[in-house]
């Protein structure tokens, strides 16, 4: 049951966050002026370069950090005011692997539920386990698992309490093609469940798969934050790739001026913005020179090159 029936499930205005100087370094601004929405039921993923702020967010939602300025409402609950009922709404997997190497995924659940006071009658430990693909290393030590199995117990973790929200840190560092899929299933699931979740990734392919809202951060800054789709259509950039019946060696003078070029096989490649150019005619202008199409293929831009147009940095 929702602990409130806030429509949103983060909510941060002026969020600032600035690391004190030392040994001889000057104070790191971290977080400078984050305003962002989180609606809930949504995929959403948090973009960023490394050192762009992504990690000091998470923190500060997951009480680990101090904010210096600003609010936060986690499902409409300050957590400043009501620490315990902000952190019960929130669940997070770290980026780092910080689990007791003593433990076995079954006792690192119970003890989790303990610490959040879920009442055993309530506990999910065998179903969870068994959701993220360890039911089969439940009693087994920590020490004695795979990389992929202990991040996998990391998502577990997180799960005990039920969560509202949920926040994955690069979630999929490490693991392998099958257990990614795995693990994106029951991330589906739990979203189709009414569970919010966060997303940071350098997968950027990932997270266009997954999230139906981006933001992305650069130098502590919100640089962008839209629906994916219209966030890829920012760049208004196409391309058109014609093939002839005959490859060309050379391309047509009528063709210049419409932006054609030639690949390396031969065929016509034309670059245009869908807001302003006609394709139609550009294809007629194919045909003006007498050449016979056999194929027409078009694609746009993705997210990788927003990423890179919006934080000058490679993905």
């Amino acid at each position: 049951m929702p602990i409130t029936d806030a429509p949103n499930a983060l909510e941060l205005r002026g969020l600032e966050k600035t690391y004190a100087a030392a040994r001889g370094q000057a104070a790191k601004p971290a977080l400078a002026g984050v305003d962002l929405t989180v609606p809930r039921g949504r995929v959403f993923g948090l973009l960023g370069p490394n050192g762009a702020g992504k990690s000091t967010l998470i923190n500060i939602l997951a009480g680990l950090v101090t904010k210096g300025a600003g609010a936060v409402r986690i499902c409409g609950v300050d957590p400043d005011r009501h620490p315990r009922r902000a952190r019960r709404a929130i669940g997070v997997v770290p980026q780092e692997l910080n689990l007791d190497a003593f433990f076995t995924p079954r006792e690192a659940l119970e003890f989790q539920a303990g610490l959040y006071g879920v009442p055993k009658a309530a506990r999910r430990t065998a179903e969870i386990l068994d959701k993220v693909g360890l039911a089969d290393k439940a009693d087994a030590y920590a020490r004695s698992l795979s990389g992929g199995m202990r991040r996998r117990m990391l998502v577990a973790k997180a799960l005990v309490h039920s969560p509202e929200v949920v926040i994955l840190d690069e979630p999929t560092a490490g693991v392998d093609v099958e257990l990614r899929r795995q693990l994106w299933a029951y991330v589906r699931e739990l979203n189709a469940q009414g569970v919010t979740i966060v997303l940071t990734t350098h997968y950027l392919e990932e997270a266009e798969a997954l999230c139906d809202r981006i933001a992305i951060i650069n130098h502590g800054r919100v640089v962008a934050e839209d629906d994916k789709d219209a966030l890829v259509h920012r760049l208004d950039d196409k391309t058109l790739t014609v093939t002839l019946t005959h490859p060309l060696d050379r391309l047509p003078p009528g063709l210049a001026e419409h932006g054609a070029d030639l690949d390396d096989a031969g065929r016509l490649v034309v670059h245009y913005k869908p807001s302003r150019a006609r394709i139609d005619r550009v294809l007629d202008a194919i045909r003006a020179e007498g050449l016979e199409i056999v194929d027409l293929k078009t694609t746009e831009s993705d997210l990788e090159e927003v990423f890179v147009q919006l934080t000058g940095a490679a993905a």
